[in-house]
């Protein structure tokens, strides 16, 4: 039998990209950092979100419908660990860096390798976790940069081997 214990310690095995995860709307203005973000089909171009279902974030999310999947480079590991910190006040995760706009209005962070700007268009609930399934509106591509992963319950950057 697989235990939570062991599940995780397998997980944490698996390298991640690093993600923070925000949204805007009627609900405010909110974010959080998520490894747990993949692809699912490019036509329509759609993404997969999880987040925790005790998360607060569920809120915002579901009251504005749309969020923006900013993957950090190298250097954002701080901003990674301030949208992680549960006692930080949104205004003061957002004052820690620069943001734009793309077309939903969710914040789009300056700097990122990527920015997924996304319309929520399904929700599954699974155990602890909420799997959200976004479709993709507009994409912010950024420089050349190496990436920042979670791997061993830690943030590590990886860079072109070339």
């Amino acid at each position: 039998m697989v235990t939570r214990d062991s599940y995780r310690n397998g997980m944490a095995r698996l390298a991640a990209a690093v993600n923070v995860i925000t949204t805007d709307g009627p609900a405010g203005a909110s974010g959080f950092t998520a490894s747990a973000v993949c692809s699912v089909t490019d036509d329509p171009p759609t993404l997969l979100v999880c987040v925790n279902l005790s998360s607060r974030q569920n809120d915002f999310l579901r009251g504005n419908g749309v969020l923006c999947v900013n993957t950090l480079a190298a250097g954002q590991a701080q901003i990674a660990a301030l949208f992680s910190t549960r006692d930080l006040a949104m205004d003061q995760r957002f004052a820690a860096a620069a943001w734009s706009r793309l077309a939903t209005g969710a914040p789009v962070l300056e700097g990122a390798a990527v920015s997924f700007d996304c319309r929520i268009v399904e929700r599954l609930e699974r155990g602890t976790h909420a799997v959200i399934l976004c479709e993709v509106l507009a994409i912010q591509v950024g420089g050349e940069c190496e990436a920042l992963v979670y791997f061993g319950r830690g943030y590590r950057t990886l860079g072109q081997t070339d």
